[in-house]
């Protein structure tokens, strides 16, 4: 036997590790609608990008007839790449494979691939796609799943991770994900649970079939879990590789700023004044506010589907990326609630690791009320929001449009929890609460002594708002920093991130802070 044998042998083996489970699993799969690990890969990545990793590990499992299985590549791919020119690390698990399941080596390879993306300062993606735990592996696949969930915890904050759920996700395997940035699902193929529908029903008597209990629709509208829904495998990995280019490489840079061609030349946004009604009590769409100021056609949305009354997402000015963080007044009447504040608040926290300026639009009447929030926790789930604008250090900018009302319009960046620039529309209201609710408290017993007490009561909110609900109170205090035209509201953030480019600002020493989770 020569060299040339054994370079032949060493392709033989790669083929046969290419194939993973074998064409007639590949074609199951296809079957589904759904991609094999490595059609999954080829995708995402730029054309002949892909550097595979330690793609001869097996397992050393010899209970339960494993000592005679051979599962080729460990049932998941990893490796290197790059997508849109920049480098990231990435896993794909394959189904083919023991059902993608996690043994002990298919953990040892995802924690080494995760390392070399922390320590080389790259985005991580997983390509989830997984039964769950190797049962016959036992306490060692835990062991595995411990090694993962360690490094998504670490390295969380220091370079980015997204995670895409492109089949099953249950028990164990939900926690990486949750732990990621970002989590993308498809529409009908991926699902995530902690205990399957036949657990629930054995143990509760509920009925619920997968779509029902863990299906994108309700990880993306009612648990919040999931921040993106897709129709295809495709979609969800067009949705990864337009995400990474708002974001930087890791915690130590800026996000790159987009092309010239994308900026748009004249500043002025003489539609505001049309886009937002004048009296406070009307509803409006503020992503078209968003529209207006942002470069065009930048706007990526994040959580699209959950807690509606606030919008959250990447965008451009002038090239450069920036978080939003704004009130839709088209939902709750833009009210802060439990869902809402949990959704802003993680935003915020990972516009700040990452070196994203962040910019507020406020149209706030406030808390939603009601038993059913305070029982369940909106004090300490509207402190998240203070919170994480509080320890924020990146450039931070608010704009107030119309309302601004009582613990809100403290929580939404205002001056007093650190914001660096807050500006006014001339018809914006800064004040403890609404005027007509003001007016009730302040001037109650002379509204009910009076002759026409609704006659009253309108001069004594007239009076308090002309008085109060202005902003050029709050202005003379030094809480806003300028009463603005609303034609000129993306002008005056262009100049506020000039003024804000080279911001520093540290916090003091400490472990880790301890937010009201």
């Amino acid at each position: 036997m020569d060299i040339f044998d054994k370079i032949n042998e060493l392709y033989d083996k790669r083929r046969q590790v290419e194939l993973g489970g074998g064409d007639e699993r590949i074609d199951k799969q296809h079957a589904k609608g759904k991609m094999t690990a490595r059609e999954r890969i080829d995708y995402l990545l730029d054309d002949a990008s892909f550097v595979e990793l330690n793609p001869f590990i097996e397992h050393r499992a010899s209970d339960f007839g494993m000592d005679s299985s051979i599962a080729k590549g460990e049932g998941v791919v990893t490796g290197y790449g790059k997508i849109n020119g920049k480098a990231i690390y990435l896993f794909a698990q394959d189904f083919t494979v023991y059902g993608g399941a996690l043994g002990e080596m298919h953990g040892k390879k995802i924690a080494a691939v995760m390392d070399l993306a922390a320590k080389n300062g790259v985005p991580f993606i997983g390509l989830n796609d997984s039964g769950g735990a190797r049962i016959q592996e036992g306490v060692s696949s835990l062991d595995g799943y411990g090694q993962v969930f360690y490094r998504n915890s670490i390295y969380s904050g220091v370079i980015p991770q997204i995670s895409v759920i492109m089949g099953p996700s249950a028990g164990g395997a939900v926690y990486s994900p949750a732990i990621t940035d970002f989590v993308i699902m498809v529409e009908k193929t991926s699902q995530m649970f902690i205990t399957g529908p036949k657990v629930i029903e054995t143990v509760t008597g509920e009925k619920i079939s997968s779509e029902d209990l863990g299906g994108a629709q309700i990880h993306n509208a009612k648990s919040g879990n999931a921040h993106f829904k897709t129709k295809t495998e495709e979609e969800a990995l067009d949705t990864v590789r337009e995400l990474l280019d708002y974001l930087p490489a890791n915690n130590q840079e800026k996000p790159n700023s987009a092309a010239l061609a994308e900026k748009k030349t004249d500043n002025l946004c003489p539609e505001l004044t049309e886009i937002v009604p004048f009296d406070s009590t009307k509803p409006y769409d503020v992503k078209k506010v968003i529209e207006q100021v942002l470069d065009k056609n930048s706007f990526f949305e994040i959580h699209k589907e959950f807690a509606k009354n606030i919008v959250v997402g990447f965008g451009r000015i002038n090239g450069q990326t920036v978080g939003l963080v704004c009130n839709q007044p088209k939902y709750l009447a833009g009210g802060l609630d439990i869902d809402s504040s949990d959704k802003a608040a993680r935003f915020i926290r990972f516009c700040d690791a990452f070196n994203i300026p962040l910019i507020t639009f406020e149209d706030v009447t406030g808390f939603f009320p009601g038993v059913k929030q305070e029982h369940g926790g909106i004090i300490r789930h509207g402190a998240k929001i203070l919170y994480a604008y509080s320890e924020a250090t990146v450039p931070k900018i608010t704009i107030i449009t119309r309302k601004a009302f009582g613990g809100a319009y403290v929580a939404l960046n205002s001056k007093s929890i650190g914001a660096d620039l807050v500006y006014a529309w001339p018809n914006a209201e800064i004040a403890v609460m609404g005027p007509e609710g003001a007016a009730n408290v302040i001037f109650a017993k002379e509204i009910a002594e009076s002759n026409n007490p609704e006659a009253t009561r309108q001069e004594k909110i007239d009076t308090y708002r002309e008085r109060f609900a202005n902003p050029y109170v709050a202005a003379g205090l030094g809480m806003v920093d300028d009463v603005i035209d609303p034609r000129e509201t993306r002008i005056k953030l262009i100049q506020s991130l000039e003024m804000l480019a080279q911001k520093q600002e540290d916090r003091p020493k400490k472990k880790h802070g301890n937010i009201p989770l």
